[in-house]
């Protein structure tokens, strides 16, 4: 039958508000018994407000049904990593890595871990400069980036996301990123593992060309472009091929019957 994995923002909402259509859908998936999740690279707030802002928007969902960078950090931090973890993402989202040992604010040595979250217009040059002296120390730290998205829809138009802060510090620092979110192929496998689905049967649905779509098929994965969020008609013109194209993912129900009856 196929899964699906929904991005968040840019597909089932955009600006705080449903994008016309996303409940329905979501709806009908769950009543023709489509293994789904949603998975997004926000990591500006934690599950938990993710699950309300979902509820408001009548979208019934738990912390189980979403996935995201800073719980599959957390997991690979707690599986694989041993010291200090120095966490540059909004004070709210630090609940997702709970059980940690975590670095004080102001300290600007000892950490073994810097993971670098979406933090908007909370960016300065000292929290920057701070990041990147903790990379210089020895041993170096591991650099962990909650996804590589490079901007974003805002209401007030395209804003920088998390990869223009990780590159900056990549190639200050001389040190590569661990990325544990879109694109990278380990964050889709971790969906995959999550829903029990094969690859190949199973479809992202994002408005994010790189990644979303590209991410996806890199990891074996279909993609499914929506033109909502910050998709682009230049988009269409690159390398990269979905199978298939839709208006917004309210249309996703008659494309997958289509599909199915092909």
């Amino acid at each position: 039958m196929g899964a699906l994995l929904f991005d968040l923002d840019g597909v089932i909402y955009q600006a705080g508000k449903p994008i016309e259509g996303a409940r329905q859908t979501i709806a009908w998936v769950r009543k023709k018994g489509i293994a789904h999740l949603f998975l997004t690279n926000t990591s500006s707030r934690p599950r938990s407000a993710l699950v309300e802002r979902l509820a408001r928007m009548g979208i019934e969902a738990d912390e189980s049904q979403i996935l995201t960078p800073s719980v599959v950090a957390a997991d690979w931090l707690r599986r694989r990593h041993a010291g200090p973890v120095a966490l540059f993402v909004p004070e709210a989202t630090q609940a997702e890595f709970t059980g940690l040992p975590l670095l004080d604010p102001g300290d600007e040595s000892g950490a073994a871990a810097v993971v670098v979250g979406f933090l908007g217009e909370q960016w300065d040059f000292a929290r920057l400069n701070r990041a990147f002296r903790l990379l210089m120390e020895e041993p170096r730290p591991q650099l962990i980036a909650l996804g590589m998205s490079r901007y974003w829809r805002a209401s007030r138009g395209l804003s920088l996301d998390v990869a223009p802060f990780v590159v900056a510090l990549e190639h200050a620092a001389g040190v590569q990123a661990r990325v544990l979110g879109k694109p990278a192929p380990e964050f889709f496998r971790a969906a995959l593992e999550t829903l029990g689905t094969p690859a190949e049967q199973t479809f992202m649905v994002g408005d994010d060309i790189r990644g979303d779509i590209e991410g996806a098929q890199r990891a074996g994965l279909q993609g499914l472009l929506v033109r909502t969020g910050k998709f682009r008609p230049t988009d269409l013109g690159l390398e990269v091929c979905p199978e298939g194209v839709l208006d917004s993912v309210a249309d996703l129900p008659a494309w997958w019957e289509s599909r199915r009856g092909s």
